[in-house]
């Protein structure tokens, strides 16, 4: 599954129209269908509402002006609707474009004195191992902010709940602040997931301590690829903020730019996690390395002292073991040189206790030098 999921988001990638004109807008058939929220609220006001169409939430929005609205549009799979609503609110057709091909690295655009923001959502799975990320567009207009993804479900329902519970100051603050609520959410919940991230290098490490194997190699392999994909999203957030913050004063107020400064201390801290997590992935692999080498070698010094045994043991049975014989047939005479313990009563069992002896030496000799000590 983590395997098919991986080459899905390759293939998200590469499955683009080629040479087809500028901000021409197509929807993929995986598409869902497209699902309208509504949030207007200010000091005194606060209204919540799901629409059936996209004309029902325009004329809400249009039906109070003096409310900041927060337009939440989940699914992509109608043509019309993003039609009608780039029109609606001035997008332009490359911006629009760049929704629907929903693989963008994090970036902010400047159109009209309006922004088009797009930062990437973080999932981790436990039960895979795999880090899945979904692309999240943000407009921002004068009374309005317009969030589009492609998923039904998001990270956003703290912010969600801010709002209705009136905590805070969200509701007494500009659109924009409600820009960099959007991008704070969506940062904080990094952590949740380079924290899981550390726990897996943890259980990978005990792993290959404990026994060594070609699936927990693959297990880190895959982890290196997964965190440099965080990576790779991670440094565009870090530009992005850093290029909201050098936004001019008509477009992010000085006294908002403190709150876009504290996210861009955010990622920042998110880069030096990554970068921690990355060294230790690859420390895995020479974990892995120097623990199959340690145990080969430890399986070597088995084998040594084995042979070390046996091999005195196999040269005083292959001496004895040869069959001279000890006078003339013919005429009885007695070799001088002739093994005169061949014919010792007590030659067998003498011969056994020297034999055990000689391997008791040795092994006290080898467990003096230490040698059983790594057992």
């Amino acid at each position: 599954m983590a395997k098919k999921k991986r080459h899905h988001s390759r293939h998200k990638i590469l499955d683009r129209k080629i040479g087809i004109s500028p901000g021409t807008l197509f929807v993929a058939a995986e598409a869902h269908a497209p699902r309208y929220f509504l949030m207007s609220f200010n000091e005194h006001l606060f209204k919540e509402q799901e629409f059936v169409s996209y004309a029902e939430l325009l004329q809400q929005v249009k039906a109070q002006p003096q409310a900041t609205h927060w337009i939440d549009i989940r699914g992509y799979a109608d043509l019309t609707m993003l039609e009608l609503l780039k029109q609606d609110f001035e997008i332009h057709s490359l911006q629009m474009e760049d929704v629907i091909n929903d693989y963008q690295r994090p970036k902010v655009d400047e159109y009209k004195n309006k922004l088009f923001i797009i930062t990437r959502m973080l999932r981790w799975s436990k039960e895979q191992h795999t880090l899945e990320d979904v692309q999240l567009s943000i407009f921002s207009g004068p009374n309005y902010i317009i969030t589009l993804q492609s998923d039904y479900v998001d990270c956003l329902d703290p912010l969600r709940e801010r709002i209705r519970t009136g905590k805070g100051i969200i509701r007494q603050r500009p659109p924009m602040y409600m820009v960099y609520a959007v991008q704070d959410v969506v940062l904080d919940f990094y952590f949740p997931v380079i924290a899981d991230i550390g726990i897996y290098i943890e259980e990978l490490e005990q792993k290959i301590l404990e026994r060594p194997s070609k699936q927990a190699l693959r297990q880190v392999l895959d982890l290196k690829n997964e965190i440099i994909k965080l990576r790779r999203i991670a440094w565009p957030e870090r530009d992005k903020m850093n290029d909201l913050l050098r936004m001019e004063a008509n477009i992010i107020p000085d006294t908002l730019k403190v709150y876009f400064r504290d996210a861009y201390d955010h990622t920042i801290q998110l880069i030096d996690l990554i970068d921690s997590h990355k060294e230790m992935s690859m420390s895995l692999v020479e974990l892995y390395m120097s623990t199959v080498s340690n145990r080969m070698n430890e399986i070597m010094k088995v084998l040594t002292i084995i042979s070390s045994i046996f091999i005195p043991l196999s040269f005083i049975a292959g001496v004895y073991g040869m069959n001279f014989s000890r006078e003339d047939p013919e005429t009885g005479k007695i070799f001088r040189f002739s093994m005169p313990e061949l014919y010792l009563p007590y030659g067998y069992p003498i011969l056994v206790f020297l034999m055990v002896l000689l391997v008791a030496l040795q092994l006290y000799f080898f467990w003096r030098r230490g040698w059983f000590r790594s057992f």
